[in-house]
């Protein structure tokens, strides 16, 4: 037998069997590798930066001195290192503001190097809103491409409170910055289990509380939340990784704290806003779990459920949707809700790292935590706090609306998934109609359609609560918003070119309600403690210019500790318990005041345009004459011959003079640039000083002038600046000038 005929008719030699292919192994829906933007991405983002900028610098300089609180701390700053580290109300240290005083420090600095006007203390402000922008932008676009990062940009950048907030000088500017800084680095932690991102999200964290205290830590369980579900690494790494963020959280928030608590009080400022002179008191107090209770004592009232206080509104879930909140923040609040919930179902049972849900998380739960705490916090609540909630809402829509367009990919018709100028990732798989693929498309399709109709239904009522300002606008959004959403249903069967056209018109209507809103702002000055954004509104108090809004107080409407009155005024426009003079309030009402006659506690009434209510500006956008509600919630600049008087030998003194309230001692602070001691801090409830102190500071010659007015009490707190005016009315003699009580403190004469 040859070898060829072995071979044939050997048995066959059979390889073993294969084993069975493994199970594929679920990974995270991860985005394919980054492709190259659009050309036109850069120009756009370039744009939207620009516009933002001259939306949010344009006529900057009418809003004066905006909030003079913090105007008179940061000019303090900018003379006082001492003040610039504590925050102290001015240079000689006597109290400092109730917050902690990071915000303070970019003013101080700039009044440092620009000098003290109102550009160098607002300008810095606007700057941060143009870089929150670029920030969104940045961090949606890393996981959803730059259409989402444009339009999350763009709602940040018109929405009313933002525009407002980011023209203004009160704290809140630096804290959204941080808080979106702090987003971006755990989007980057999430990315790749980095510590150090995770570690630096938790440090920007702390950084906002040395910003605005506690209100910064809301976010903190949402981020954490997020990133222990989606990090790319084991639990035990995470749960690691979080202890080591929580102390990065600690030491950039806790390092001021502990500097504060240890000095001893004889060497620091006063902690203003607080009845025991520590910032651990005033953290967890007035400015802490006190906004939440109620519980805040020396403070001028809170919300309450069922009817809410006077500078807060009403409790419950309706809070961000009602007369005072609504056209703030919630112009495009329902459609994030609506986009929040389709995501979180188009993602499904994704894996736990899926970036598409763990975005959605992040950002929804930072709109949802955030604005149920401010719907049924029962303390002092403004509606300007709601701008914490525009990056979130931002960063909702523009994700939502851009996950939708693609899912809609699946839907069937001719257009397909690339719409032209909308790049968006492939969608895998083919669909056709009646499969579960093509029913996603059409509810998401759906979706979308019904997000934009509802933006507009929305947006016609928000400008339905100022029927005389623009009236057509209305019109306009509400056709437009709903021929937009039933084009949009219609998009599949429409020419490729047209479909362009559709998203322009959707995102035009989607935001001319809101824009609108910001445009009136912007060119509107605003100035005291409580600024609000857009045109009066029927129903409510009505955004004002001043520190209160435009228009009188509800009927029945009472400060916590006092009677109520018609319209909200006080029986005989007067403080209960003010020693001094008499005068004649506003709505006619009669009674005594504190010394110096202007600073009684009026009733409310119907502003002059462009200043506090019964208050006219000068040129400068800043308050002339008395202040609404004595002093109380904005400043007064003193005229010319007071000026003169305050100033006289004020170099020999500490402090040029001292009234009650911090907001009633900037005025003169900011007028001459000397200190003003402010008694009793922003409410005139602190016990700082105490009529014993002031008494000394008096017998040493430290203190020239008591101007009369400002301040009241409220919630308790100390009764020391009621004591000190009744003490300076029975022993010095007093005198008038331009409606002005004054007392010359060096005189040692009784009155």
């Amino acid at each position: 037998m040859d070898r060829t005929e072995t071979l044939l008719t050997a048995p066959a030699v059979t390889a073993p069997p294969a084993p069975p292919a493994p199970e594929p192994v679920p990974v995270a829906a991860e985005p394919p590798p980054p492709r190259p933007d659009p050309s036109w991405t850069r120009p756009a983002l370039a744009v939207l930066l620009l516009a933002t900028g001259v939306l949010y610098l344009w006529g900057l300089g009418a809003s004066g001195w905006a909030n003079s609180f913090y105007s008179a701390a940061a000019q303090a700053g900018a003379e006082s290192w001492k003040a610039f580290f504590y925050g102290s109300s001015d240079a000689a240290n006597s109290i400092t503001v109730d917050k902690t005083p990071a915000s303070l420090w970019l003013m101080a600095l700039s009044v440092r190097i620009f000098g003290l006007n109102s550009w160098s203390i607002l300008v810095p402000q606007a700057l941060l809103g143009v870089a929150t922008v670029g920030a969104l932008y940045a961090t949606v676009r890393r996981w959803y491409g730059p259409v989402a990062g444009l339009l999350a940009g763009a709602v940040l950048a018109l929405t009313p409170v933002a525009t407002l907030m980011f023209r203004f000088n009160n704290p809140d500017a630096l804290l959204v910055l941080l808080l979106v800084l702090a987003a971006y680095a755990t989007v980057r932690a999430v990315e790749t289990a980095g510590t150090r991102w995770i570690v630096l999200a938790g440090a920007l964290v702390g950084l906002g509380f040395l910003t605005k205290m506690l209100q910064a830590f809301l976010v903190v369980p949402v981020f954490a939340g997020v990133y222990l579900l989606a990090a790319p690494t084991g639990v035990g790494r995470r749960i690691r990784q979080l202890l080591l963020a929580g102390l990065g959280l600690v030491v950039a928030a806790g390092w001021w704290v502990a500097v504060v608590e240890l000095v001893p009080a004889s060497a620091r400022p006063y902690i203003g806003g607080s009845q025991g002179n520590s910032i651990l008191e005033l953290t967890l107090g007035y400015n802490g779990l006190g906004r939440i209770t109620g519980n805040e004592e020396g403070s001028v009232g809170g919300g309450r459920a069922g009817g809410g206080g006077p500078f807060s509104g009403q409790t419950g879930w309706l809070r961000m949707f009602d007369t005072e909140v609504g056209g703030q923040i919630s112009w495009l609040l329902p459609a994030a809700l609506i986009l929040l919930v389709a995501g979180l179902v188009l993602a499904g049972r994704a894996p736990r790292t899926d970036r598409r849900r763990a975005g959605l998380l992040l950002w929804g739960g930072w709109l949802l935590v955030t604005g149920l705490i401010f719907s049924f916090m029962s303390g002092i609540f403004h509606a300007y706090y709601t701008v914490a909630l525009a990056p979130a809402v931002g960063a909702v829509v523009g994700i939502g609306a851009v996950l939708l367009w693609r899912e809609r990919a699946a839907a069937p018709g001719p257009v397909g998934a690339h719409e032209p100028g909308v790049p968006t990732e492939p969608v895998p798989g083919a669909a056709t109609p009646g499969t579960w693929a093509g029913r996603r498309g059409l509810l998401a399709t759906a979706t979308l359609a019904a997000a934009l109709a509802v933006t507009a239904w929305w947006s016609w009522r928000l400008l339905g609560r100022s029927p005389d300002w623009y009236p057509w606008l209305r019109t306009v959004v509400l056709v437009g918003g709903l021929a937009a959403a039933v084009l949009v249903v219609l998009a599949g069967r429409l020419p490729r070119r047209v479909v362009p056209v559709v998203l322009v018109l959707g995102a035009a209507t989607a935001l001319a309600g809101p824009a609108a809103y910001a445009l009136q702002t912007a060119a509107t000055p605003h100035t005291g403690s409580i600024p609000s954004a857009g045109p009066a509104v029927q129903g409510g108090f009505g955004p004002g210019r001043g520190g209160l809004p435009v228009g009188r107080m509800p009927a029945g409407a009472q400060f916590p500790g006092f009677p109520g009155g018609p319209n909200g005024q006080f029986p005989g426009g007067q403080l209960p318990g003010a020693p001094g003079g008499n005068q004649t309030g506003q709505n006619g009402g009669t009674g005594p005041a504190l010394p110096g006659g202007s600073g009684q506690f009026p009733g409310l009434s119907t502003g002059v345009p462009g200043g506090l209510p019964g208050q006219a500006t000068g040129g400068d956008g800043r308050a002339q004459g008395g202040g609404a509600m004595g002093g109380l919630l904005d400043s007064r600049a003193p005229s010319a011959e007071l000026k003169a008087l305050l100033e006289r030998d004020a170099e020999d003194y500490t402090w040029m003079a001292a009234t009650i309230g911090s907001n009633n001692a900037s005025g003169y602070q900011l007028a001459t640039g000397r200190p003003v001691m402010a008694i009793g801090g922003f409410n005139g409830s602190d016990p700082s000083p105490t009529l014993a102190q002031f008494q000394a500071y008096v017998a040493d010659g430290r203190i020239h002038w008591f101007v009369g007015g400002g301040g009241f009490r409220a919630n308790g707190g100390s009764s020391a600046s009621q004591e000190i005016a009744a003490w300076v009315a029975e022993t010095f003699e007093s005198q008038t000038v331009d409606g002005v009580t004054v007392y010359d403190l060096s005189s040692g004469q009784e009155g």
